[in-house]
């Protein structure tokens, strides 16, 4: 069965790669249409600790022979699958906003549909899930949880740019400035 984690692990980075040509190719679209990408001074942070979720998980797994619990690994299976399906929900309802970097795009359009009709943020929510549900597939618990942990502390910057950014457009600050971040309402 480690064998076969590993292969997802894979999988998953490229994967990843796949979702950087798509967001470059859309990063060239919206600056042709002047859309300015936004100075990120922690964006190489995030690529790292997401590549080393992945470098971790297989290292732990590896080196510290963590245990396939098939519990866990049905549950968190069931959660990282979620987490893609949400995932790319956000960025096929985005298309050509979609953008792994924070691009000041909501002044030729704000995107109100799919799970944006209920939260502002529906990917991070993806995010998170997803980075703290591979590594436990395979019992990596370090991994999960420094991983989740420096995840956090990147979203905390990243949303403060993103928000700050978004919020500054007249159109997203009125259509999307009273939704919830993360989670919606239920009542």
């Amino acid at each position: 069965m480690t064998t076969a984690y590993l292969a997802l692990l894979v999988l998953v980075g490229l994967g990843r790669l796949v979702e950087l040509r798509i967001s470059r190719r859309n990063q060239r679209q919206l600056e042709r249409q002047g859309v300015r990408k936004v100075p990120e001074t922690n964006f190489h942070w995030m690529v790292l600790v997401h590549s080393g979720v992945l470098a971790g998980a297989a290292a732990e797994v590896v080196l510290l022979r963590r245990p396939l619990i098939p519990a866990l690994a049905i549950t968190m299976g069931a959660l990282f699958v979620l987490a893609n399906i949400l995932r790319w929900w956000v960025i096929r309802t985005l298309a050509g906003h979609w953008n792994v970097e924070v691009m000041a795009s909501s002044r030729i359009g704000v995107v109100m549909s799919g799970p944006y009709r209920w939260v502002r943020h529906p990917n991070y929510v993806a995010v998170v899930i997803e980075l703290f549900a591979l590594p436990m597939m395979h019992t990596a618990w370090i991994t999960a949880l420094a991983g989740t942990a420096a995840n956090l502390e990147i979203l905390r910057h990243r949303l403060r740019l993103e928000e700050d950014t978004l919020m500054a457009d007249q159109a997203y600050r009125a259509t999307m400035g009273e939704k919830p971040r993360f989670l919606p309402k239920l009542f």
